[in-house]
């Protein structure tokens, strides 16, 4: 990501300019919604997730939400959302959440920029891989408590273990 500084002459630059950099560096799908806001398409291991950054001055927060389809059966939302609480204690950065109306799962991370703080390319950088890791290592959780009729501890399991060796 340092390269990206290069590209990047301005203090003043804006948040979602610097996610639009990003966005092309890794070329990855995108659409600049508005000045204050980008949609990012990111193909995944598990599935392809769909990520908005918007920029909100002020309350000077870039809000990132990565969200991935999923419709588990009735049945099945209290082990989801034991495995959601599971999983939010597992992690330091960002945090899942079930929108059910919308039949989405979603990781949401807030960065604060208070102060008139800049964003640098490595934070935004970041908050995008944590968001797309995080999905990634939690994806199996979810379907095997939704579909997989495993209990929450058991399918969180397989999300927190390490791998050892290589294929």
């Amino acid at each position: 990501m340092a390269q990206l500084e290069t590209y990047i002459h301005s203090e003043e630059i804006h948040p979602i300019d610097i996610a639009e950099t990003v966005a092309t560096h890794h070329a990855w799908d995108f659409d600049r919604m508005a000045d204050d806001q980008i949609a990012l398409t990111v193909e995944g291991q598990w599935r392809s997730y769909s990520l908005t950054l918007a920029w909100s001055p002020r309350e000077e927060v870039l809000r990132l939400v990565c969200s991935f389809d999923m419709d588990p059966p009735e049945a099945r939302l209290a082990a989801l959302y034991e495995v959601l609480n599971l999983a939010n204690d597992a992690v330091w950065d960002g945090g899942f959440t079930f929108w059910a109306p919308q039949r989405l799962m979603v990781w949401r991370y807030g960065l604060v920029l208070a102060g008139e703080m800049v964003a640098s390319p490595e934070q935004i950088d970041h908050m995008i891989r944590s968001a797309l890791d995080g999905c990634e290592r939690f994806y199996p959780a979810f379907q095997l408590a939704c579909w997989g009729d495993a209990t929450p501890q058991a399918a969180m399991e397989v999300a927190l273990a390490e791998a050892y060796g290589r294929a």
